[in-house]
């Protein structure tokens, strides 16, 4: 095959893909010198009808569109020789791995990345649905969505492909329909026959589903025909809650268009997912308040207070207190050395001590504006600022540890365990934005407001056991 010449002017140069009766080539055109494909469609023992219809209709189709990232309609012609008889359509060659090849090599993206390609891809099919008449792909999937090399910050250009279940709504509203598409990313009504331009909107929510769990989507649990992907993914609030809008079983439930799919990703802060089922519940019994608005969030914790460990606390440390003047006492008549002791007891103790009234009375702030991270504590209107703030676009990551207990000191006899409380991180390139002395409940509420918010998954923290003997 590879030596045969098509339309006196394709030379074939190897075979790219085959389906029953077609036939994907790489091809050279003698004219201009370039690379082509040639989609071959064979009348053979696997030859159908509508195979024919739809193939006409994806050359038609082609030939009226004008896209970047489509490849281009360059000619269409009978094939008749000894060896093969059918119809050939010509279209620019894109020199590109598909999104299936580059997950299958090992590749993985982000969610930057994710959003990247979900952009590129909504602004084809807005232009694909607003047509006259509106033009539905049908046939959206890891394997028809190439993409080049990464360019920069940017995840690399974005190509759609194979329009050979394309249709348009006058071919639906004509009445009988062939099913075509792949299982796994096809909406429920488009199994059903009845493809709707949401319906290609639910077929790139599947291909970002892949993208992101690596799991093709008929393998992924549901739940009521809802695919139910978050236990696999890292991805922050307001993306699951896109990717569960653009997966609703019903047309009715998804965005009404990609133009405001597009819009509701691009802008987080002024649309309300509130269909969503996944939302942070605030405990009715916290003291912690929680400002938030469409640029800023401010985390107020105030310290606990008087607690029952406070007065074990505060023996200890008057007893250090007393100690430390014994010291002085006893070594006043050796300067050098009873100072030195007596100073660094004095100077443990000064830090017990303020930790003590700071927890009486103090409050911590956690304060990201549009331009900086802030962590602040305050006590009788004095402000500390520690680490230094950072500036917001530095903020990289989201972590968390839960409660747990750590082995702190062993011997043959028993094991002592130290109890650690739930603490969440921001991170600003090496800086660590801790909150801490919060419950279990109150981290799940406040890690969910501040992914919601960052719009960055959050990731659970493991922190080494510690033994000592």
């Amino acid at each position: 095959m590879k030596s045969d010449i098509f339309g006196s002017r394709y030379s074939i140069q190897e075979q790219l893909g085959k389906k029953p009766g077609r036939y994907t080539y790489l091809a050279l055109d003698n004219q201009t010198q370039n690379l082509v494909v040639v989609k071959l469609l064979k009348l053979d023992r696997d030859f159908e009808w509508d195979s024919l219809k739809l193939f006409e209709r994806e050359a038609q189709i082609l030939q009226n569109l004008s896209h970047p990232t489509i490849p281009q309609y360059l000619d269409f012609f009978e094939v008749d020789s000894p060896d093969t008889k059918g119809f050939a359509l010509v279209q620019s060659y894109i020199d590109a791995k598909s999104l299936e090849e580059q997950v299958k090599t090992g590749r993985t993206f982000n969610e930057a990345e994710l959003k990247e390609i979900a952009e590129k891809l909504l602004n084809i099919l807005i232009y694909l649905h607003d047509r006259n008449p509106s033009i539905i792909h049908r046939d959206i999937k890891p394997s028809n969505i190439l993409l080049t090399n990464r360019s920069g910050n940017s995840v690399g250009e974005v190509y759609l492909v194979d329009f050979g279940s394309v249709q348009n709504i006058t071919t639906v509203e004509g009445g009988t329909l062939t099913v075509v598409g792949t299982y796994g990313y096809m909406s429920p009504e488009h199994f059903g026959g009845r493809a709707v331009p949401t319906s290609d909107l639910y077929s790139l929510g599947a291909t970002l589903i892949y993208l992101t769990t690596g799991t093709h989507p008929a393998d992924l649990p549901q739940k009521d025909l809802q695919i139910q992907f978050e236990e696999k993914t890292q991805l922050s609030r307001h993306f699951t809650n896109w990717l569960k809008k653009v997966l609703e079983p019903s047309q009715e439930k998804r965005f009404s268009s990609a133009q405001v799919a597009l819009e509701t990703l691009q802008k987080p802060d002024k649309v309300n997912l509130s269909f969503a089922n996944y939302t942070a519940i605030k405990p009715f019994d916290t003291k912690i308040k929680l400002n938030k608005t469409a640029e800023n969030i401010e985390i107020i914790k105030p310290e606990p207070g008087w607690i029952f460990s406070s007065a074990i606390k505060l023996i200890s440390y008057l007893l250090s207190t007393f100690i430390g003047l014994c010291f002085l006492m006893v070594f006043r008549n050796f300067p050098l050395f009873g100072w030195l002791i007596s100073l660094t007891i004095v100077w443990i103790g000064f830090f017990q001590w303020a930790e003590f009234i700071f927890e009486l009375y103090g409050e911590t702030r956690l304060v990201i504006d549009k331009n900086k991270i802030s962590l602040i504590y305050k006590i009788f209107g004095f402000k500390f600022k520690r680490p230094r703030p950072s500036l917001r676009k530095d903020i990289i990551k989201l972590e968390y540890t839960n409660s747990f207990l750590q082995e702190n000191t062993s011997s043959k006899r028993k094991t002592i365990y130290k109890e650690i409380s739930p603490t969440i991180i921001v991170w600003a390139g090496n800086k660590q934005y801790k909150l801490t002395g919060i419950t279990q409940t109150e981290l799940e509420w406040l890690i969910e407001e501040l992914s919601d918010h960052l719009e960055l998954p959050f990731q659970r923290r493991v922190v080494p056991v510690i033994k000592s003997n």
